[in-house]
């Protein structure tokens, strides 16, 4: 970058105020975005060298000895001897036990690491690695390059990876790849939950997402569906690439996110006291939960507090009305599509973002407190991501408010199994999340 560009970023990013707890970068200091825009240019100049992968994902904490962890060794095997190159995360676990199988079999097995406090390392047998800070530019990276996802059981960390790649596909941020779930066992409990509670009793999303995916139970049912349904598309950030971040090329997709980092978080710097509300598009005026999200915001505004939601209908609508109508701050933070941006009529200010990634950054960086209403694939999303950045220390734990028991209680379940059942959380990480039943109830954590 020239250097007088540099120095004017210097100084519009200098002596800004503290953040919360929320943060997920600290945007006082410039150079963060130096080292977010490295690693995005790294990166894609990294998976510009790869053909035909298949990401892996799955919980690091499970033994050689583990069903899932023999499950995974068979399918690294099986995607080398097949033309495959096995990609995953590199660490231990179930990334190692993919990596084992496709290295022994002489296959390119490849790892995209992330640096923690505890538990992640590149494992011995990963032949290409590349290591992130961030965690969204390396889920940009694990996502973008793939022509089949295969799940396997994990915690909160593998639950966000999926919610992110199926909620992308359905978005039509990402092309249709199979989805493939590994383990009945651990995957059928989050299937009926979005059966029954975000498709058939909210609406959020239809059914026939859900129908597409594929759960097996062995490395070769995975293979024969890889087999059947996966395309080697052209790598990524090239001119013409099927990939909708990349358009125009790797040089001005880069120059595109480094703008939308400086203008997100020169946005943040004007709010202060903010709660973000996160929940479906689609639930309409009369729906008791539209509701209590109109008189959520409506107290946090009465309350001095700063309502953000994603600025679209729904959910988002009720609670930028309630906060509007009670002469309080809301914000929207939504996405720009075709044709503008959808916006709703009841924020008083707001940023459009074309990259979902930079988005989620800007969503999650500056909040006291997270309110997640009933919703779909996105809400879900959301909701792992803050929870795996939580777990793994890249940001303070802060109170994190599910609306409605009735709701929620499946989910609450699946989780308690994380922990007793399946091992992939500690117990301690189940109290991450607070139910709520009535919308005053949130300030009570604030």
């Amino acid at each position: 970058m020239p250097k007088n560009a540099t120095l004017a970023l210097k100084s519009l990013m200098k002596d800004r105020p503290l953040v919360t707890a929320g943060e997920v970068v600290n945007y006082r200091d410039s150079w963060r975005i130096f080292r977010i825009i490295t690693e995005f240019v790294e990166g894609y100049q990294f998976l510009s060298t790869l053909k035909n992968e298949v990401t892996i994902l799955g919980s690091a904490r499970l033994p050689a000895n583990n069903k899932y962890y023999k499950i995974a060794l068979e399918l690294g095997r099986l995607l080398a001897k097949n033309g495959f190159t096995t990609l995953t995360g590199g660490g231990p676990g179930i990334m190692e036990a993919a990596n084992k199988g496709a290295h022994e079999a002489g296959g390119e097995s490849v790892g995209l690491n992330i640096q923690l406090p505890t538990e992640q390392r590149i494992n011995p047998y990963v032949n290409k690695a590349i290591g992130f800070y961030y965690f969204f530019t390396r889920k940009v990276m694990l996502t973008s390059p793939a022509n089949a996802f295969v799940f396997f059981p994990g915690g909160f960390g593998t639950l966000d990876e999926f919610f992110e790649v199926v909620d992308n596909i359905e978005l039509g941020q990402m092309v249709n790849v199979p989805i493939i779930l590994v383990g009945k066992d651990f995957w059928q409990p989050v299937i009926n939950f979005l059966r029954q509670k975000s498709a058939r009793e909210t609406g959020c999303i239809p059914e026939s997402y859900v129908d597409k995916w594929h759960v097996v139970e062995t490395a070769e049912e995975a293979l024969a569906r890889i087999k059947v349904g996966a395309v080697d598309r052209p790598n990524v950030c090239e001119v013409g690439s099927s990939n909708p971040h990349c358009q125009g090329g790797l040089d001005w997709s880069v120059f595109r996110i480094m703008a939308e980092l400086v203008d997100g978080f020169e946005f943040l710097t004007s709010i202060k006291d903010d709660v973000t509300v996160l929940g479906t598009k689609s639930i309409a005026a009369d729906s008791p939960y539209y509701k209590a999200a109109y008189e959520l915001g409506k107290i946090l505004a009465k309350n001095k507090f700063t309502t953000i939601t994603g600025g679209g209908p729904g959910i988002m609508e009720a609670a930028n009305k309630g906060a509007f109508e009670a002469r309080g701050a809301s914000i929207g933070l939504n996405m720009r599509f075709e044709g503008g941006e959808r916006v709703n009529s009841y924020v008083t200010k707001s940023l459009g973002f074309f990259f979902p990634f930079v988005r989620k950054l800007i969503i999650t960086s500056p909040s006291k407190a997270f309110v997640f209403f009933p919703g779909g694939l996105g809400t879900m999303h959301q909701l792992f991501e803050l929870l795996t950045l939580q777990e793994t220390k890249k940001i303070t734990p802060l109170p994190t408010l599910l609306y409605d028991q009735d709701f929620w209680q499946p989910l609450l379940d699946f989780i308690h199994q994380l922990a007793d059942k399946h091992k992939t959380i500690g117990h301690l990480d189940e109290n991450y999340v607070r139910v709520i039943n009535k919308p005053g109830e949130a300030l009570k954590y604030l």
